[in-house]
């Protein structure tokens, strides 16, 4: 049964420290294959400026890894990072065949709506980029600029399997100390972070269980990598290609979900996106020093070129 996100919000404000100030946390209604669900999300920045900014997660993260980039960016967006479905304070699926990227778009497309914004532009790291390729291909997208965070048209086999290995299991932890170690050890591709950064991703990694602490991910996310063995690549190119707007892709340069190869035909097809590599980590840069947050807010507050104008429809 899906945990409410009353209950869960409930469960992980025994972990929190008072909200940043200019943070604020909102939930909107969507509806899904069956039946309706919650997606929470966190504000910041002036309500009612016309300039917005998505900013979307991994496959196992939530909104909160985006804490820092929002500080910074709010000067000059509403910032709204979303709990993808599944993930976060948002709503675990009873059925879990619903999580698909299908509904991942839909839910976007509700909370643009709900947040009354005609255009947008998306910061979208390894499955939240996923979800931005395939809004902003759509004909009448409100996407109007997209950063990809160490993800591109085409995902690796080998990836889709590492993912498999440890989505589903579910471990509890004893301490948050424990939890702290496993996070480090996990996110070691993540680069050189602070104390203070991998204590911040950790604290919003988990919640509160029987035996300690769980992560808060729906254990269910792992079933669609245990139908059968994974034996291709996961592309999306054609979506890719009709893109029209500037793009930024970013890369970890010890990355193996964002191959060279495919990061460099990012510039030479479709919208032909800018190349920003950072050395020193793989998978996936967090967009918290500030180095990278100075590369996103230059790309995303940039003038569009003449080249970039002309890919507009």
């Amino acid at each position: 049964m899906a945990i409410p996100n009353f209950i869960r919000s409930l469960f992980q404000s025994t972990l929190r420290t008072r909200p940043p100030v200019g943070m604020r946390e909102r939930v909107v209604q969507c509806m899904g294959p069956h039946g309706l669900h919650h997606i929470a999300y966190t504000e910041w920045g002036d309500p009612d400026n016309p300039k917005v900014l998505l900013c979307v997660h991994g496959f196992t993260r939530n909104c909160r890894d985006f804490d820092a980039l929002a500080q910074v960016l709010c000067k000059e967006y509403r910032v709204v990072c979303p709990d993808v479905i599944g993930r976060g304070r948002s709503d675990w699926l009873d059925n879990k065949n619903d999580y698909t990227f299908p509904l991942y778009v839909s839910d976007m497309v509700t909370l643009i709506a709900r947040l009354g914004a005609l255009h947008v532009d998306w910061v979208g790291t390894s499955m939240g980029g996923l979800i931005g390729i395939l809004l902003a291909s759509e004909p009448h997208s409100p996407v109007r600029r997209l950063v990809l965070n160490d993800v591109g048209p085409i995902i690796p086999a080998e990836t889709l399997r590492e993912i498999g290995k440890y989505v589903g299991r579910a471990p509890a932890f004893p301490t948050m100390d424990a939890v702290e170690a496993y996070v480090r050890e996990v996110g070691a591709s993540f680069g050189k972070l602070t104390d203070e950064q991998w204590q911040h991703i950790t604290r919003y990694s988990v919640h509160p269980v029987e035996n300690g602490y769980g992560f808060v991910y729906d254990p269910g996310l792992g079933d669609l990598f245990h139908k059968g063995p994974i034996l291709l690549d996961v592309g999306i190119w054609d979506a890719y290609d009709r893109l029209r707007y500037p793009v930024l892709a970013i890369r970890g340069a010890e990355s193996t979900v964002l191959r060279p190869d495919i990061w460099q035909d990012m510039a030479k097809r479709g919208p032909k996106a800018k190349l920003v590599e950072f050395k020193g980590m793989g998978h996936a840069p967090m967009l918290m020093s500030d180095d990278q947050i100075r590369v996103v807010r230059d790309f995303l507050l940039s003038q569009p070129s003449q080249s970039e104008k002309l890919l507009v429809p």
